[in-house]
Formats: structure tokens, C-alpha cells, sequence
């Protein structure tokens, strides 16, 4: 097992192994230990709460046992990490359903949804517009839609949700939208500070709530009119959903979804003792072979990738900005084109992942233009004809600057550190030197301002190219990295203003290159990307997990974005 110690899982196996001989109480009895969610979704080190959790299991796993003996049955029970569980609680407001994890919110209904091939569908919406300055977008929403305390909800409903998010939301930019109005019960405006073409994006993500009924604490104990109502929720340990009987769409077929959270090498250990139908799993444990179990494999846009920042060294308000080395375009291109991906993903992700060449691999905006083969001479060659000499001990210099900078990855997180490694493995024979740099993001979101840092991206919107890309006014270059090219912030903001959605798919490429400039290959490359990663699952045979949407960033709620229509064959 790479990157993990086999002494602390047989911990883990034989503190499952006690609980599963020493307990028998069901997960709805609440009996469990105490344990708080980590930081990141993978460790080592065991707590008490690891063989509480798999008590839990086991008593979850009383009704989802049925299907050992051929009967009938309509639950499941899904290990995620515990940074899934939502510390803000179920509360759209505050990220439920939005931020960096983005997936359907499940206890809610939606204005709009993604489709498989992530176009957009409806789910309240019955139909909408946009004025032709883009500044008003009016929505008609279903009239047979209630709360599960049987209030209808209503356009004042939606108005009212929008403007919280307006006022309160810090997980997700609402800057755009300057109010949400209702004009009768099934008619709702938003009315846009600016034209914002991707709106139908967000209306995917955020889940209504009840004007009658919402206060602080609403994300604790939330009510909806989504496909699931939350039946309990035991901090640090599990959330239990049942069908929600009086759903206006297509029939629920798992009536009862238990969530345990749990980090990978508990959640392995609860696959082994047959107490998880679903379990997630990382690339480390994938080869594991766990009798009733098959790995399930989703395809994913969660990529990895490093900045490299664009101008020369300088002081911007007191901080340090720029590097001398990837500053020189030629040892962007020479980086992009001379490391081996698939040598990476064999040996980082144990080949389960896919090479990444942009932040929206397989998205409908992606420009293929951004593909490049690996050829690490030709690299070599682009770093000769810029003067990037090598010198005695293999490393190159020019004009006195030595070929060398420092990568960061975040502490904790064993792939970034790895991928991190395995660049600098890779990059030395080309005559660049890389060390590598834990950093907590405390300090690496301003040291990735000068020196490069290993980052997670990937998201169901273009709106994650302009979040890198675009130039922010205060400070004259993109936000992440310093780069600017206003050729590229004029692609996006002209897509932001265009009216119809899937036209702007062609400006989001063009963005990317145009034939002429882009950050691209050829262009700027001002980011270099290396992988997608693979999001991995042991799944109980007999159990058939509906198809994926390909998953956004974060290994947690994209999973059962559609339990409803899983079923037991």
C-alpha cells in the first residue's frame, strides 16, 4: 500500500473487527462514539471514533444486509471523507450544495440542473429567459411543488433564498446579481448588476428554501421540497436521509441513504467486514481485491495542476511576486511539453487518472488546442535556443539565473506531495532543478505569487477559466498567479455578456487560444496541468450505481448525486 502504513490500517481492520463482535445497535439509536471531521479526507492514525463509526456501520448495514440473501431492499449506505460533512450545515446559504464541492443539494430542489453531458436541465423551472441586455433573467417555476411540512412553495420562496445568498453568501460569488423579485407565485426575476450569461449554471447549485420556515438554525434541522428529507444527523459520525413521500418527479427508488463520514482507511476497512455498500477509496488502496465488492471507477475533471507565475520577480503592497525562472515563456512551454502525465499517473495514482492539458478537460468549452504530446527533447531544444545553457552539475543557467524554484504542495495531502515529487524527478532531466515545499494554506495562496504551488481544481461551469485567468482590476493580473492578457479577458468577458448560453462555449475556447494567444501551449501557459484524478469506489455486488456525471472537484457528494435512481438487482 503506497503512501499509507500497513500496521495502522490492520489498526483499523481489528478496531472494525471489535466493534462489529462487541456491538449491535442500530445507527438510528444514535449510539456512537464521539470524533470530529479532519482537515484532510486521508490518515493514518486512528481515533476512538473509527470503531464507533464502524459500530455505526454495522447497525446501517442491518437493512442494507438484505441483499447477502437475495431479498428485496431500498437503502444503501455510502462512506464519504469527513471533510464532506458540511460544517455550516444543510443550508444552501452557506454552501450546502455550492463552493468548491459543488453537487445537487438533495434535501432541496433546484431552479435548473446539469445534464449528463453537463448542459443544463430543468428541475423547478418549467421555463426562462434573459432580457437582451442580459440584466434581467425571469424564471417560471412548477406550481404542485410543497415543503415537507406541506407549505407550496412559491416564486417569494426563490426570492427570498436569492437575496440571502446576496447578503450572506461567502462560499459562492452572488456580486452579480443585484436582487431576486417575485412578480406572482410562479414568476421570479433576477435582476444583474452585470450581464452574467452563466447564471443558468448557478441556478443548478442552489437549493431553495423556505421563507415561513428558515432562521440560524435551518442548517441544522433544514426542510425542503427535494428528493430526500434529513432524518438525522450525528455530527462527526453520519446523516441519514429517507425519501421524501411527497416529491413532484421521478419516483425514488432508494428510499433511505445513510451517509457515514470516514476517512479512506476506515472506510476500506468497513468494505472488508461488508459494512458499506459504497465505499470511497483512494489510488493506494484501489489494487485491494474485497470479496462482494467491485471498484467503481468515475472519470473526473478534479485535477492537478501548478501555476507558474508569469512576470519577473517584484514587490507588490509589500509582498513578493513573480519568478526570474518561469518567467521566460520557453521554460513554461519546455515544462508543459517535457513531462511524461502518464508516467505520473502509473506511478502517483497507480493509473487511475487521465493526463489533464486545461481546468476543463472534456467540458463542453474545453479547446483541444491545449493537448500537447510529451516530448521531452523538444523541451530540451526550446530551453537551448532561449539561452537556458547546462552547466557542470546537469543544471541549467542563463544570464546568471540558475534553473531552479521550489513547488509547494499543502501538508497532509499524500498525492500533491507525490505529484510534486514525482515533477521534480522528471523536470531534473531536462536541466531544471525543483525542490519541494510543504505549505499550509495559510501562507500558500500568497507564496504561490512568486513560486509555483501544486493546486486541485475542476468545476461544472467556465466560470473556473475566468476565477485563474482573468485580470482582477485591483491588481493587474489574475488572482491566483500573476498573469494578465487582456486578449483572454475580453474572450470571457464578451461570454459573460452574450445572451445565449452554448454560444459562449466558442468565446471560452477562444479564451483559451485563438490561433494567435491564449494560455495554451503556443501562448501563455501560464498554468501547467497534469492530471485528472480518478474518484474510486468499493461497491457492494448486486448494487447498480446509476452513471455518473463526470465529477467536479472533491471526492464526497458527487457520488450520489442521483441515489434515487440506484437500484438493488
Amino acid at each position: 500500500m503506497k503512501k499509507k502504513t500497513m500496521a495502522a490500517f490492520i489498526l483499523t481492520v481489528s478496531l472494525v473487527a471489535a466493534a462489529l463482535s462487541g456491538c449491535g445497535s442500530s445507527a438510528e439509536n444514535g449510539n456512537m462514539g464521539n470524533g470530529g471531521s479532519a482537515e484532510n479526507g486521508s490518515s493514518a492514525q486512528q481515533d476512538p471514533a473509527q470503531s464507533g463509526q464502524a459500530a455505526e456501520a454495522q447497525g446501517a448495514a442491518a437493512e442494507s444486509a438484505q441483499g447477502k440473501s437475495g431479498q428485496a431492499k431500498d437503502s444503501v449506505i455510502v462512506t464519504m471523507p469527513s471533510t464532506s460533512e458540511p460544517e455550516a450545515g444543510f443550508d444552501p446559504v452557506y454552501g450546502w450544495g455550492a463552493g468548491e464541492h459543488v453537487h445537487e443539494p438533495l434535501i432541496q430542489s433546484t431552479l435548473t440542473t446539469t445534464t449528463a453531458d453537463l448542459k443544463i436541465g430543468k428541475d423547478l423551472a418549467t421555463d426562462y429567459s434573459v432580457s437582451e441586455d442580459g440584466l434581467t433573467w425571469t424564471v417560471t417555476i412548477r406550481n404542485d411543488v410543497k415543503f415537507t411540512d406541506g407549505e407550496p412553495l412559491t416564486a417569494s420562496d426563490v426570492a427570498f433564498t436569492y437575496n440571502l445568498c446576496v447578503q450572506n453568501s461567502s462560499v459562492n460569488d452572488f456580486t452579480m446579481l443585484k436582487e431576486a423579485v417575485a412578480l406572482d407565485d410562479t414568476t421570479v426575476e433576477f435582476h444583474m448588476n452585470t450581464p452574467f450569461s452563466i447564471w443558468p449554471y448557478t441556478m443548478a447549485i442552489v437549493g431553495i428554501v423556505p421563507e415561513h420556515a428558515y432562521d440560524e438554525n435551518y442548517g441544522q434541522n433544514p426542510i425542503g421540497s427535494g428528493r430526500y428529507l434529513m432524518k438525522q444527523w450525528d455530527k462527526g459520525q453520519q446523516v441519514i436521509f429517507e425519501a421524501n413521500p411527497d416529491y413532484y418527479g421521478e419516483e425514488i427508488k432508494i428510499k433511505k441513504l445513510t451517509v457515514l463520514f470516514m476517512d479512506e482507511d476506515a472506510a476500506l476497512a468497513a468494505a472488508m467486514a461488508g459494512q458499506a455498500d459504497v465505499a470511497h477509496t483512494a489510488a493506494s488502496y484501489a489494487d485491494q481485491v474485497i470479496d462482494g465488492y467491485q471498484l467503481l471507477r468515475v472519470a473526473s475533471v478534479d485535477n492537478r495542476g501548478i501555476n507558474l507565475p508569469t512576470v519577473s520577480p517584484q514587490e507588490r503592497d509589500g509582498k513578493s511576486i513573480g519568478n526570474a525562472v518561469t518567467s521566460d515563456a520557453a521554460v513554461r512551454r519546455a515544462i508543459n511539453i517535457g513531462i511524461d502525465r502518464e508516467e505520473m499517473i502509473d506511478n502517483v495514482l497507480n493509473g487511475y487518472g487521465t493526463p489533464a492539458y486545461s481546468v476543463c478537460d472534456k467540458m463542453p468549452w474545453y479547446n483541444p488546442s491545449a493537448q500537447v504530446a510529451y516530448d521531452p527533447d523538444a523541451a530540451k531544444q526550446l530551453l537551448e535556443e532561449a539561452g537556458w545553457k547546462q552547466g557542470s552539475d546537469g543544471i541549467r543557467e542563463k544570464d546568471g539565473v540558475r534553473a531552479a524554484f521550489s513547488v509547494m504542495y499543502t501538508p497532509g495531502d499524500s498525492v500533491r506531495q507525490a505529484l510534486a515529487e514525482d515533477l521534480a524527478n522528471q523536470l531534473r532531466k531536462l536541466g531544471i532543478e525543483v525542490t519541494t515545499e510543504g505549505a499550509g494554506w495559510d501562507v500558500a495562496y500568497d507564496k504561490a505569487q512568486a513560486q509555483p504551488l501544486v493546486w486541485g481544481w475542476g468545476a461544472h461551469t467556465p466560470m473556473e477559466l475566468y476565477n485563474i485567468y482573468h485580470t482582477l482590476p485591483a491588481t493587474g493580473s489574475a488572482e491566483y498567479s500573476p498573469y494578465s492578457n487582456k486578449a483572454v479577458d475580453n474572450y470571457m468577458d464578451d461570454a459573460l455578456k452574450a445572451g445565449d448560453l452554448e454560444s459562449t462555449y466558442e468565446l471560452w475556447q477562444k479564451a483559451q487560444w485563438d490561433g494567435k494567444t491564449g494560455v495554451t501551449q503556443e501562448g501563455d501557459i501560464p498554468w501547467v496541468w497534469l492530471c485528472n484524478v480518478d474518484h474510486l469506489y468499493y461497491v457492494r455486488d448486486g448494487l447498480q450505481v446509476a452513471g455518473q456525471k463526470i465529477h467536479p472537484h472533491g471526492h464526497g457528494w458527487s457520488i450520489v448525486n442521483n441515489v434515487d435512481q440506484w437500484e438493488w438487482k
